[in-house]
């Protein structure tokens, strides 16, 4: 990597929870956001493409007040300026955006702010890093309902890809409170696990717990 590609000190969050207005909005949102801070969620991600841009400030100002009180992360995707007018702590971009990394960092002109993207392979993984980028999501670990028949990688490639990577990574993709073992001690991003639970936060205990698990031992 060059040595002008800077990086934010930011540490990677280890339990990320998924907005998706599109199956999980309304006060139920915020009840289920509220409910996974207190759980241990240390990043929210506010992933909204069909919110028009007044919409998506509200959700964000929101969120971002929440997040502070609980001392977690705001991250927007894509939208940098909405990420800017909120103050949240960093912007992820898709994997089609991932040479854009410089040039948001530098429009940003926020050291502290966490520039992340996704990935699904080794190839993106590889771009990412390349990049500059701070952290990379990397999906799908396993079947998802949003992409059902889609394919997968499973937890041995997940493992594997993981292991060669020069970046943080976060498994994303179908985890749940039943599979989230098979990737002991990996950070972890979710959206239904805990947006569609009774008990978000019992959900998101037992995430964050499989997600610092190997901090813990260490």
């Amino acid at each position: 990597m060059p040595d002008s590609i800077s990086r934010s000190p930011a540490a990677t969050p280890a339990l990320t929870l998924i907005t998706d207005s599109s199956r999980f909005s309304g006060e139920s949102l915020f009840h289920h956001v509220e409910q996974a801070l207190c759980g241990g969620v240390d990043a929210v991600l506010v992933r909204e493409k069909s919110l028009t841009s007044a919409k998506l400030l509200a959700l964000a100002s929101r969120l971002r007040q929440m997040t502070l009180a609980h001392q977690a992360r705001l991250i927007i995707h894509s939208q940098a300026d909405i990420a800017a007018a909120v103050g949240a702590d960093g912007v992820h971009l898709a994997s089609a955006e991932i040479t854009s990394v410089a040039a948001i960092r530098q429009w940003l002109r926020a050291p502290e702010m966490s520039v992340s993207v996704s990935c699904h392979d080794a190839c993106e993984l590889a771009l990412a890093h390349e990049m500059g980028a701070d952290f990379a999501m990397l999906s799908p670990v396993f079947p998802t309902d949003s992409h059902p028949g889609a394919p997968h990688m499973g937890v041995g490639l997940f493992e594997e890809l993981v292991s060669d990577a020069k970046l943080p990574v976060i498994a994303l993709g179908g985890i749940t409170l039943e599979n989230c073992s098979l990737l002991h001690g990996r950070a972890l991003a979710v959206i239904g696990a805990i947006l569609a639970a009774d008990d978000a936060e019992h959900a998101a205990v037992q995430l964050f717990n499989t997600a610092s698990a190997r901090i813990r031992e260490s």
